[in-house]
C-alpha cells in the first residue's frame, strides 16, 4: 500500500467503486495506467457515462467508510447530520441509540473521531472518482457529451474540496495562507501516490476550486444544461446548481458581487421557486421533485442505505421513521431559543413542537403516527423537530425510509444574494431582498428595519439557521461567519451546555490517523484540544 489514505474506492478499470483499494489498483491488485483507461474508454465509451454516474451514487453507499458495522457510516447525509449536531440547533439526548452522540458531547476530537473519517474518506473518495473521469476527457473537447461528463466531475470536485476546506481550516478570508488539505488531481495522483501529499495552502485549495467551478459552469452553459426539473437529474449539476454552488463558494471568499451574481442566475434560470406556505404546512422535505429543490442526494427504493432499514438519514432524523433511531428516543430537536423567537405567523413555527409538544402543523395521519413513535418516552418530548416526513408521506407500518437528501434548495438563493447585497454596501437593497422573501413565502407579517451591514448579516444568519435547520448548512455557516457555538438556553443537557467562542480549535477537525500515518508529506496536523468544559444554563 503507498502513501495515500486507505480511503480510496476504485473499481475495475478506474470506474465502478466496488472495493477499497490503493489510489491506482485495480481490486485484484494490478496497476491501471491512464492509458488502459483511454483505451478502454474509446472502445466503451459507456464507461465513461458509467464513471461519471457513479460520482454521485458515493454520496449515499453503506459501510464505505467505516464498515457495516458502523450505522452512521450512510454517505454525505451522515455528515450533514453529524456537523449539524455539533451546532448549537440540534439538541438531542446522548444515549446509546444516539449515534451522534460524540457530535453533542464534542468529544469527536481526535484523529480517529468516526466523523472526522467519514468526512475525509468520503470527500477525497468523490474526488478520487472524479479525477478517473478526468483523465480520460478532453477538457478541449467540443463535443457536447464530453462536456457534459466532465463538468459533472469539475462540479463534484470542487464541491469535495469546498467541503473539506472549510472543515479542517478556518474561514478563507484572513486564513488564506495557512495549511489546509492536500490537493489531488488526475495530473498529479501517480506522484501523490508513490511520495504523498502535503498540506496546500487555503488559497491553493480555493485557487483549484475556482478553477473547476468555472469550467463546469462554462461547459453546462455551452450545452445549454441550464435547468433539471426532473427529480433524478437533480443528483447532477445544471448550470444553475453550479452557479449556486459558485455563489457559497464566492460568499466564502467574500466576493459579493459575483456572489449576488450567481444567486441571481440561480433564481432566473432554474425553474425552481420557494416553497409556498401552504406547501410545508405538513411534514415534507423527502422528495426531490419538489420545486424549490435544485440539487440532491437521489435515494432509490433499492439502495443499501434503505434496505438496512435503520441505517439512513430518516431512521436518525426524521420523527415519523417507524422502528427508526428516533422512535426509541433519539429525537432531533430545534433549539428552544430560536424556536421561541419565531412568530407565530411564521409557518415554520409548526416545524418543532412547542413547549406543549403540540404542532400547528401536525394533523392526521401525522398526530397517530407521531403519538405511535412518542409511546415509548414517558412524555413527548418538546421541541422535536416535525419539518421532515417520510417517504411518500407513509404512515403506515411498512414505510420505506427512502428520502431524498436536499443538497441546496432555491431559497438559499435569495439569502444569498440578501447577504452579499448588505455586505457590499447595499443593505438597504438587502433588506429587501431579504424581507421579500420571508414575507411573500413564510411569515406574512415578516418585518425588518434596516440596520448596519452586520445587523442585518445577523438577522439573515437567524434566518438561515430557522430555514436550513436539519439540512447541513448550520455548521459551514458558523465557519464562514467566525461565530461561536453558544448552547445556553438551547434545551441541551446539562452535561453539554457549552459556549465556544468564535476560533476555539475545537472548531476544527483533526485529519484522520489513517491519513497521517500513511501520507508522509502531510506535514503538521490541526491543533490538539479538549472536550469543552460545560457551562451554566440559562
Amino acid at each position: 500500500m503507498k502513501s495515500l489514505n486507505k480511503y480510496i474506492l476504485i473499481g475495475a478499470l478506474g470506474f465502478t467503486a466496488v472495493a477499497c483499494n490503493d489510489l491506482d489498483t485495480e481490486p485484484l491488485g494490478s496497476t491501471v495506467t491512464s492509458e488502459q483507461k483511454e483505451n478502454v474508454v474509446a472502445r466503451d465509451p459507456e464507461m465513461l457515462s458509467a464513471g461519471t454516474n457513479a460520482v454521485p451514487t458515493m454520496l449515499k453507499q453503506f459501510g464505505n467508510i467505516l464498515g457495516t458495522s458502523s450505522h452512521m457510516d450512510f454517505g454525505y447525509p451522515a455528515i450533514m447530520l453529524g456537523l449539524d449536531s455539533r451546532t448549537a440547533d440540534m439538541p438531542s439526548l446522548v444515549l446509546g441509540y444516539n449515534w451522534f452522540s460524540e457530535q453533542i458531547e464534542m468529544s469527536d476530537i481526535n484523529t480517529t473521531s468516526r466523523l472526522t473519517r467519514m468526512i475525509w474518506g468520503t470527500m477525497y473518495n468523490q474526488i478520487f472518482s472524479a479525477n478517473n473521469v478526468l483523465s480520460v476527457v478532453d477538457l478541449e473537447s467540443e463535443d457536447p457529451e464530453v462536456m457534459y461528463f466532465a463538468a459533472q466531475a469539475l462540479g463534484f470536485r470542487a464541491n469535495a474540496y469546498f467541503v473539506l476546506a472549510q472543515l479542517y481550516q478556518y474561514t478563507y478570508f484572513g486564513h488564506q495562507n495557512d495549511p489546509c488539505v492536500p490537493i489531488i488531481t488526475n495530473e498529479n495522483s501517480d506522484e501523490v501516490a508513490l511520495n504523498g501529499a502535503p498540506r496546500a495552502t487555503v488559497e491553493e485549495v480555493y485557487a483549484l476550486i475556482n478553477k473547476d467551478i468555472d469550467k463546469c459552469i462554462e461547459f453546462l452553459e455551452a450545452t445549454k444544461t441550464i435547468a433539471f426539473t426532473a427529480r433524478a437529474d437533480k443528483a447532477f449539476f445544471s448550470a444553475s446548481s453550479a452557479h449556486g454552488l459558485r455563489a457559497r463558494i464566492n460568499l466564502v471568499q467574500h466576493k459579493y458581487t459575483e456572489a449576488i451574481a450567481d444567486a441571481e442566475y440561480a433564481i432566473t434560470n432554474s425553474k425552481m421557486t420557494p416553497y409556498a406556505a401552504n406547501d410545508i404546512k405538513k411534514p415534507g422535505f423527502w422528495n426531490a421533485a419538489d420545486k424549490s429543490w435544485l440539487w440532491a442526494v437521489i435515494v432509490d427504493e433499492s439502495d443499501r442505505v434503505v434496505t438496512t432499514g435503520i441505517c439512513n438519514w430518516p431512521s436518525m432524523a426524521s420523527t415519523f421513521c417507524r422502528g427508526g433511531y428516533t422512535s426509541v428516543g433519539a429525537w432531533r430537536k430545534g433549539n428552544m431559543t430560536l424556536v421561541e423567537g419565531i412568530t407565530s405567523s411564521d409557518v415554520r413555527k409548526g416545524w418543532w413542537l412547542d413547549a406543549n409538544g403540540q404542532s400547528p402543523n401536525l394533523v392526521s395521519p401525522y398526530t397517530q403516527a407521531f403519538v405511535s413513535n412518542a409511546i415509548q418516552d414517558p412524555a413527548t418530548p418538546e421541541y422535536v423537530n416535525v419539518k421532515f416526513g417520510i417517504y411518500q408521506d407513509n404512515m403506515t407500518n411498512t414505510q420505506t425510509p427512502a428520502n431524498d437528501i436536499p443538497l441546496m434548495r432555491i431559497e438559499e438563493m435569495y439569502l444569498i444574494k440578501a447577504e452579499a447585497q448588505a455586505m457590499s454596501g447595499d443593505v438597504a437593497g438587502g433588506c429587501t431582498t431579504l424581507v421579500g422573501l420571508v414575507s411573500r413565502y413564510r411569515d406574512p407579517n415578516y418585518a425588518f428595519s434596516n440596520g448596519s451591514a452586520d445587523v442585518v448579516m445577523n438577522e439573515i444568519w437567524r434566518q438561515r439557521r430557522i430555514e436550513f435547520w436539519g439540512e447541513g448548512i448550520a455548521y459551514y455557516d458558523i465557519m464562514r461567519l467566525n461565530k461561536g457555538i453558544d448552547r445556553r438556553g438551547g434545551g441541551f443537557e446539562p452535561a453539554n451546555v457549552y459556549n465556544i467562542p468564535a476560533g476555539d480549535p475545537i472548531l476544527l477537525f483533526q485529519i484522520p490517523q489513517t491519513e497521517v500515518e500513511s501520507n508522509k508529506a502531510l506535514g503538521a496536523n490541526n491543533p490538539t484540544t479538549v472536550k469543552p468544559t460545560p457551562v451554566a444554563d440559562i
